[in-house]
């Protein structure tokens, strides 16, 4: 039995392409979506149709859910900030799934469970919450308090863009890692293929290259960087360094009180420039039991 799972794919249909050409490779058995397909890149609606054959086994992620809030069919009731034009990308790319039905079948988790295997759960972040990803910040107490609610012997999350793997007990914790927008410096499309093997599921980190000018020319040209607001540019950031910008940002600005300004985002690339360095992006496939 071999279990695919691909999660952050945010809109790069390139990464999303060169990923699923190597799992055609692989001989997997089921291709799991852990969500996330959603905004930061410019091709939220393709991507959607590209995995729509396998949607049935889809978890429900962050950005996925603000494309329910931005269509005003899911969340609470106050979206005002959805008026900031500062966060333009979501309503953009919101717009693209208009009328195709996809994210109202996405559950929160997906539990897998084989004879003679450990069981899998499936979730976005941790089954918790889709924001509560799995991470070198994990204790083992987190791990306790997970499992004794949503009981399971491995759990399998993303949102952090980050490969992960733990091990406490019984239990493993793996994190896939992001297709579309990794953090971790490497800029290749990360995903995981889990192989059970004399009733354990073997981990297999993969870092697939694609062709990183091409998703980027796809970001300059499809209008989302003149079209919406400053968020979009972070993400192009975030697409070139294989490194994490948004949050930063945002919790420079509460702390030094500033506003979400293109002015106050170039101090911030000014101040903290040792951030912005050139990712690895190597030529050949990383194939790891490791992260």
């Amino acid at each position: 039995m071999r279990i695919a799972v691909v999660a952050d794919v945010h809109g790069n249909l390139p990464a999303l392409e060169a990923v699923l050409d190597d799992i055609e490779r692989q001989a997997v058995d089921r291709l799991v979506v852990n969500g996330d397909l959603a905004n930061r890149g410019p091709d939220t609606g393709a991507v959607y149709e590209r995995l729509a054959d396998h949607l049935g086994g889809a978890t429900l992620g962050n950005h996925d859910d603000l494309m329910l809030i931005a269509t005003r069919r899911r969340g609470p009731p106050d979206t005002q900030w959805l008026d900031d034009p500062f966060w333009g990308t979501v309503p953009w790319s919101a717009a693209q799934l208009e009328g195709t039905g996809h994210i109202e079948r996405l559950p929160m988790t997906i539990k897998v469970e084989e004879p003679r295997a450990p069981s899998l759960l499936f979730s976005h972040g941790s089954p918790r919450h889709y924001r509560e990803g799995y991470g070198v910040d994990l204790t083992p107490e987190v791990i306790s308090e997970i499992t004794e609610s949503y009981p399971a012997d491995v759990l399998i999350g993303s949102h952090t863009h980050r490969p992960h793997l733990m091990r406490w007990g019984r239990y493993t914790v793996m994190n896939t890692g992001a297709v579309g927008c990794p953090f971790n410096g490497d800029a290749r499309a990360h995903y995981l293929i889990l192989t059970l093997v004399s009733g354990e599921w073997v981990p297999d980190f993969r870092r697939v290259p694609y062709d990183r000018a091409a998703a980027l020319e796809r970001i300059r040209s499809s209008g989302m960087l003149e079209e919406t607001g400053l968020s979009a540019m972070i993400f192009y950031e975030e697409f070139v360094h294989a490194s994490s910008f948004l949050v930063p940002f945002l919790m420079w600005c509460e702390t030094d009180r500033r506003e979400k300004t293109r002015d106050n985002w170039d101090e911030f690339k000014k101040r903290f420039d040792v951030r912005f360095r050139e990712p690895d992006a190597p030529a050949t496939v990383r194939s790891s039991q490791q992260p």
